[in-house]
């Protein structure tokens, strides 16, 4: 609660972590402007590379492209709005655009997750039952897993986004750069029960039902790389990139958590920036590049792409 009378509805919202940047503008700009360039480039053809090749379509690879598609999704929902706040001198955000921005970055933070949840389970498959693999991961199975993974992506954030939309709000500064649900309900003045309550029951259900997919994925394949032989170089191979994924994925929304739900004042501003948008800059650019450079089969097939290309 921030204060006694409430704001207008559909009043703007300020976000607070912008400063002066005074004659580094420019240069802020370029940089951000790179970075999502850089994004978008590598993503899309990682994307284009699995969707044109049909040795890659695969179960793996096609929960790669969802990932890929996600990267896309998150640096969409942060980068162009960043730019555009950079230009400016008041960084007012309208209603409306404050909340859509709230729906694209909690969806892509649902869908990475989950992405990365059912791909160990896919690992774990292929590793330790490769007999089954192929009658447990038929193209319609795989296809379901997907589309079910986005639908419950964008599902538990309609519900978020319905609870803060009926919150009367008495403040509108939000201390970031970019919008979230958290910071817009730490500023409401009404009753924010029911909001805290389907945190906790998301928690307690669908994150930890999670964490438990991969934690038991990944104990049943650290049996067979302790084990030794051939399944243990494949064990290696294919599962490096997904867990150096994970554990970057993790490490940025655990301090994303942290920096919500705990006071980080005392934390240097700049710190607290890099932080927040660590799982929306640092991951869209680190999959392609394990991903692309890691797994052999995408290597050759990027390879045979762009010489196709050239020849033509």
């Amino acid at each position: 609660m921030t204060g006694n009378s409430s704001l207008p509805p559909g009043a703007p919202f300020t976000l607070g972590a912008y400063s002066d940047p005074g004659p580094w503008r420019w240069l802020y700009f370029v940089l951000a402007l790179c970075v999502f360039a850089l994004i978008v480039a590598s993503n899309l053809l990682l994307v284009a590379v699995i969707a044109l090749k049909p040795r890659l379509h695969q179960p793996m690879f096609v929960f790669l492209c969802s990932l890929f598609v996600n990267e896309l999704l998150g640096s969409g929902a942060l980068f162009p709005f960043l730019l555009f706040q950079l230009l400016q001198d008041e960084h007012r955000v309208p209603h409306g655009a404050c909340f859509l921005q709230v729906f694209f970055v909690h969806t892509y933070g649902g869908v990475e997750f989950t992405n990365l949840a059912v791909m160990a389970y896919d690992r774990y498959l292929a590793i330790c039952r490769p007999l089954q693999y192929q009658r447990l991961m038929t193209p319609r199975r795989v296809a379901a897993i997907t589309a079910a993974l986005w639908v419950w992506g964008v599902a538990s954030v309609v519900v978020v986004l319905s609870l803060t939309l009926r919150l009367r709000f008495c403040g509108h500064m939000v201390p970031k750069v970019y919008c979230d649900n958290y910071s817009l309900v730490r500023l409401a003045c009404s009753d924010t029960t029911a909001n805290n309550a389907y945190g906790l029951a998301y928690i307690f259900t669908a994150l930890l039902a999670l964490i438990g997919l991969i934690l038991y994925s990944y104990g049943r394949i650290l049996r067979v790389v302790l084990g030794g032989g051939r399944a243990r170089h494949k064990a290696l191979h294919t599962c490096t990139p997904h867990l150096l994924s994970l554990l970057s994925f993790s490490f940025g929304a655990f301090f994303e958590m942290v920096q919500s739900r705990f006071d980080m004042s005392h934390a240097p501003m700049t710190l607290r920036i890099l932080l927040s948008l660590y799982c929306l800059t640092v991951q869209p650019l680190l999959n392609p590049l394990l991903y692309g450079l890691k797994l052999r089969q995408v290597r050759d097939a990027l390879r045979e792409l762009l010489l196709r290309r050239r020849e033509e």
